[in-house]
């Protein structure tokens, strides 16, 4: 199975990007009209993000954003064939932050969202940083669709880690530089054990196991933020938050990650993943706000 479908996407990457979006425009239709994948989601997420707009204004966000989501199928799709400058050409980030870390002899957590295209960052910032370039990822079920991802995302050399078992696979890193990219914005399996904080006019539950690594380990953490230019285009800005977060509170980086992500998604917010079941849980008195122990 998965040598037919790698097969298949490496047929449909040769073609030229302009092409893609036009499929990228057939499977919006198809998508959000015909099988309305996951729309009564995204629309009640954004509803709750955006209070106040009219409703004609939310479905047009929603719109907006299965437009950006079926641009992000066929982009990572032509991650298969796409040359270093060409992504270079359409993803611009100034990664001297991450080499002045290096030069000090220090490792780095990079935190982000889910916002399009991550993708394209995962391999156009390997090509610029002198870490070795760690990422976290959670494996998909489907052993087929794992393994073509992971095709992907180590196309050039990036090492992936899986979220499921960090322990095992951190330990050859160890006492070693490197760089740790966390999708920071997934949702906890447990409730109980994470920080919470209002996030998009709702309390949301965030992993503690970013900050509480950082703090540990005094490891700068630096905050991306992805914003799409134009059709096929982006740009990451990249944000040092903390130089040393040993000396932080507890709560104190998770806070100011939460603030900084929910400043950028009101600032362009069809980019951010609207149709994830992001709030699963729902929050209890017992389990605090902030942070809690």
């Amino acid at each position: 199975m998965y040598y037919i479908l790698i097969a298949f996407c490496y047929s449909i990457s040769i073609l030229p990007l302009w092409l893609l979006y036009l499929i990228s425009d057939v499977l919006y239709v198809f998508v959000y009209h015909i099988i309305r994948y996951r729309r009564t989601v995204a629309l009640e997420n954004l509803r709750q993000a955006f209070p106040g707009k009219p409703e004609a204004e939310i479905r047009q966000m929603a719109r907006k954003y299965y437009r950006n989501l079926t641009d992000m199928m066929v982009e990572t799709i032509k991650l298969l064939t796409m040359s270093k400058s060409s992504l270079a050409k359409r993803f611009i980030c100034d990664l001297s932050v991450f080499n002045k870390l290096y030069a000090e002899g220090r490792s780095c957590q990079l935190h982000l969202g889910h916002n399009f295209n991550w993708e394209w960052a995962n391999l156009s910032c390997i090509q610029g940083v002198k870490f070795p370039f760690l990422v976290v990822f959670m494996p998909l079920t489907n052993k087929a669709m794992n393994r073509m991802f992971r095709h992907f995302r180590e196309k050039f050399g990036t090492v992936l880690i899986p979220a499921n078992d960090m322990r095992n696979g951190m330990a050859p890193w160890m006492g070693k530089q490197y760089l740790l990219a966390l999708v920071a914005d997934q949702n906890p399996g447990n409730p109980r054990r994470c920080y919470w904080y209002p996030f998009l006019n709702k309390m949301t539950a965030f992993y503690k196991g970013p900050e509480m690594s950082a703090r540990r380990n005094d490891i700068p953490v630096v905050f991306a933020d992805i914003r799409k230019k134009k059709r096929g285009f982006y740009e990451a800005r990249l944000t040092l938050a903390f130089e040393h977060p040993a000396q932080t509170k507890e709560g104190e980086i998770t806070e100011s990650f939460v603030n900084f992500l929910e400043k950028n998604i009101y600032e362009q917010p069809e980019v951010w993943v609207w149709s994830h079941r992001r709030w699963k849980h729902e929050w209890k008195p017992e389990f605090g706000n902030g942070h809690n122990e």
